[in-house]
């Protein structure tokens, strides 16, 4: 099964992640007051616990998720490049993943060695576009 464990937004570039509990979704601003949720490709991203996990017992560290700087956290899934065109169901809202959310420079200065433990297998995620608003909840089930 796969759920909605983890959600996330900044206010700015560099800003830290806030974790909330619920938000909306909207077409015009990806998740509620998130600096990156202008219409486009990369709404909303998601990353994958298993993929995180892995990626932080390679670094042998617990980072928080929330270090990678994504959107939703989600359990029992793990995306690649077949997932490009895919419909996310989480709660009241639709999204098409769009493509990899490519590891960038940003994530060394999170911690040292995260970006290229990021790279492969897609590990840092997916960007989605927003096509049907509506608000989710830590525990939504999604529907792949």
């Amino acid at each position: 099964m796969v759920d909605l464990q983890g959600i996330a937004y900044r206010t700015a570039s560099r800003a830290p992640m806030q974790l909330i509990d619920q938000c909306e979704v909207s077409l015009e601003e990806g998740v509620h007051t998130d600096t990156r949720g202008k219409p486009g490709k990369r709404q909303v991203t998601l990353l994958a616990a298993d993929s995180w996990s892995q990626a932080c017992a390679e670094l042998e560290m617990n980072l928080p998720w929330t270090t990678r700087r994504a959107n939703l956290l989600l359990s029992g899934v793990t995306f690649g490049p077949d997932d490009v065109g895919r419909q996310v169901r989480i709660g009241e809202v639709l999204l098409e993943i769009t493509g990899e959310t490519a590891p960038c420079h940003r994530m060394d200065e999170q911690h040292e060695g995260l970006t290229v433990i990021l790279e492969p297998g897609w590990r840092g995620g997916v960007c989605c576009r927003v096509l049907s608003p509506g608000r989710i909840a830590v525990g939504d089930p999604v529907e792949m």
